[in-house]
């Protein structure tokens, strides 16, 4: 049986569909999209099955980079946690700027504005009136995180996130 697939496009679900209409749908590399049997959401380029559609599948091996010294004796190189095709298709929303955001003006939510999530923000804003300076002391302890956590990882926790209101 062919899995069927979920897509967001303009913030909107589309789906169940099968690969084929998948593809017809002319989806970009850091499209969100989702299956039964997958634990999140993942821009289509992180998913091996879909990544085919924006090259010419994971059977080649590219040369090495300039200026190195390819001692590899002709076997893949694998990257873990952070496939190498990633640094193209980042969500273009910095971890750092997100990090210290939390930490300077965290109780105003100014890291869910940088982020987008506006509700989120005014969430924040009232929980900082009414939690009698607990609420900041939590938005210090993300921006934290935020700063030590990969950009990969920042990205899946907190931009590509179906969570209205992602906070650790």
């Amino acid at each position: 049986m062919q899995p069927y697939w979920y897509v967001l496009v303009n913030d909107s679900q589309i789906g169940p569909l099968n690969f084929e209409e998948v593809r017809d749908l002319h989806i970009t590399p850091s499209t969100m999209v989702w299956r039964e049997g997958m634990s999140q959401w993942l821009p289509a380029m992180q998913v091996p099955e879909l990544s085919s559609l924006f090259t010419g599948g994971f059977n080649t091996t590219p040369p090495p980079p300039p200026g190195s010294n390819d001692n590899s004796c002709g076997q893949q190189q694998y990257y873990y946690n952070q496939p190498p095709y990633y640094n193209n298709y980042h969500s273009g929303k910095d971890k750092i700027v997100a990090g210290i955001l939390a930490i300077l003006l965290g109780s105003f939510g100014a890291q869910y504005f940088y982020l987008g999530r506006f509700g989120a923000g005014i969430i924040c804003i009232i929980l900082s009136l009414i939690s009698c300076g607990i609420w900041p002391l939590l938005m210090l302890a993300q921006g934290i995180m935020m700063l030590i956590m990969t950009q990969q990882e920042f990205d899946t926790k907190y931009v590509y996130s179906t969570s209205s209101f992602p906070i650790f």
